[in-house]
This record gives C-alpha cells, sequence and structure tokens, in this order.
C-alpha cells in the first residue's frame, strides 16, 4: 500500500468555493491509485464518497476503509487524510454547519443505499454542467441530507496508534501495508526492534485490542475493500495469507455474512440479511 504522495503533476483536493451566501457545494473529481492527501480540514462539513474505487481515510486515531457502499460524514475543521488504494471516482458535498444541525458532530461512516448514491452523483454532475437551479438543488440536497441521517451506520473502523512510540507505530504501517498472516508478530516485533512483550503490551494499552484482533481489523476492512473493486474471494484470502475456506468462515463470524454473498452493489447489511433475516451484529468496534 506504499506509494508516492501527490504531486504538483497530481489535481490537488480543493474544495469548490464556498461562500456564506450558498447552502450547499459539491465537487466531483478522478484521483489516481495510490494518491495520498495529507491532513486537511474543510470550513464546512463533508460527505466524503467515492462512486468507484476504494479509499482508506485516516480520521483522528481511527482508518476507515471506504468502499462505494459507505461513505464518510465529517464535521466542519475534522481533520483527515486520504490514500486512494484504486482508481477513485470522488463525489463530495460539502454543507453549510447552518443546514446539518440535525446530524452527528464526530465524523461517522454511513452505508450508502441506491437512492443516497444516485442523489450525491446526481447533485456532483448537475453542478458540474454549471447548471443553477436554486429549487431543484435545494430539494435534491435536503433529500440527501434526511438519507444521511436516517442511514445505517458502520462498525468497519481501525483503531490507530499516535505517535508516542515509533515501534509501535512502524509496527502498525508495515500491517497495513501487508495484512498477510504469513508475516509473525514475533517477525513484525523483530523488525521494529522491540520485544514481543513490550509490543504486546502498548498494543492493549493503546490501541484497546491484542496483535491478533487488530489485524484481524485491517483484514477484514481490507477485503471489504477487495471485495467491492471485484476481485475473486479465493485471490483475497490468499493475499491476506488464509486458505479461501477459513477466510470464509473468518469474514462470516466476523461480519455476519460469507464473503461469497458480498454484492459490490448492495450493503454489508444487505449481505447478512440475505444469509439470515435476524439481526446480525458485527464484532468490529
Amino acid at each position: 500500500m506504499r506509494e508516492a504522495r501527490a504531486n504538483s503533476a497530481v489535481p490537488k483536493a480543493r474544495p469548490p468555493e464556498l461562500h456564506d451566501d450558498a447552502d450547499a457545494r459539491s465537487l466531483a473529481r478522478h484521483y489516481p491509485r495510490g494518491l495520498r492527501i495529507d491532513p486537511h480540514s474543510h470550513t464546512w462539513a463533508q460527505v466524503l464518497y467515492a462512486v468507484s474505487g476504494v479509499m482508506w481515510v485516516e480520521v483522528g486515531r481511527e482508518a476507515l476503509v471506504v468502499p462505494p457502499q459507505r461513505a464518510v460524514w465529517l464535521p466542519a475543521g475534522t481533520q483527515h487524510s486520504i490514500h486512494m488504494m484504486s482508481e477513485v471516482e470522488m463525489r463530495n458535498l460539502y454543507l453549510h454547519e447552518r443546514n446539518v444541525g440535525h446530524l452527528s458532530r464526530r465524523s461517522d461512516v454511513f452505508e450508502v443505499n441506491g437512492l443516497l448514491r444516485e442523489l450525491i452523483t446526481s447533485i456532483a454532475e448537475y453542478e458540474g454542467t454549471g447548471a443553477r437551479d436554486p429549487a431543484y438543488l435545494d430539494a435534491a440536497y435536503r433529500l440527501a441530507m434526511l438519507e444521511l441521517a436516517h442511514a445505517p451506520r458502520s462498525s468497519l473502523r481501525i483503531a490507530l496508534p499516535d505517535a508516542s512510540d515509533r515501534r509501535l507505530e512502524a509496527l502498525c504501517r508495515a500491517v497495513i501495508d501487508n495484512p498477510s498472516i504469513a508475516i509473525s508478530f514475533e517477525q513484525h516485533a523483530a523488525s521494529v526492534g522491540a520485544s514481543v512483550r513490550t509490543l504486546a503490551r502498548l498494543f492493549t494499552r493503546e490501541l484497546g485490542v491484542g496483535f491478533a484482533e487488530w489485524r484481524r481489523q485491517v483484514q477484514l476492512a481490507v477485503a471489504v475493500s477487495w471485495l467491492a473493486e471485484g476481485r475473486p474471494v479465493s485471490s483475497i484470502a490468499r493475499s491476506l495469507g488464509f486458505q479461501p475456506s477459513s477466510f470464509s468462515d473468518m469474514f462470516r463470524r466476523e461480519l455476519g455474512a460469507p464473503p461469497t454473498g458480498f454484492d459490490p452493489d448492495g450493503t454489508l447489511s444487505e449481505a447478512a440479511y440475505a444469509v439470515s433475516p435476524e439481526p446480525v451484529k458485527s464484532n468490529l468496534r
């Protein structure tokens, strides 16, 4: 997952002109695989969404893997960074704070259904033509914000360490770059120059979980992103160091649905419901 950062030859993540006399604006951009957008924030609230492609978004001490089935809600002033895990067609909404009082005051991840997806893409494409029908845009934005308020939230979040211990930070970045179980905890510990006991204690204290559970969260998040791109389950399993059957068992146990039931045009909630009409709770927090 290590790629070059954005440079002057790559389009920047500049938002549209945001003025207090407007209620909302949209942004449509294409970004290449591997582009990294450094930590930044916006004066307006943001709905960060990719109609195609997968983003790795870091907000505070959490990482969020965002395939087209999900979007990120970022209140005004929220610092975040983005890594494009594949080519990304971004369609963002920027909302003035006077219109988002009914939405969360903290960053969130929510599932995007067909209606919300069409609303976001239609608004961005319409504004991209330069057309400005205030009545149409007002109705479209209001409906999009209503959908946001009722959209199911996702629990696929990955805790990140702060910069207080470089060994832990280096190990976590190494796992994010290559989450395969083929690399043991002992090998990771040796590579950062720390004992297994020390790192195990740091994981529990700083991230609230042990190494194995934390790596499993990374693996599941990455697996979901690859499924969203249409990669075969067997290829994903082997890339993560699993046999396909054991990977499928782990995926279903943690997310409530087998990877073969994942629909790139649907949501994880729909996949889980197709397997069992009973509500299924994810083990990820």
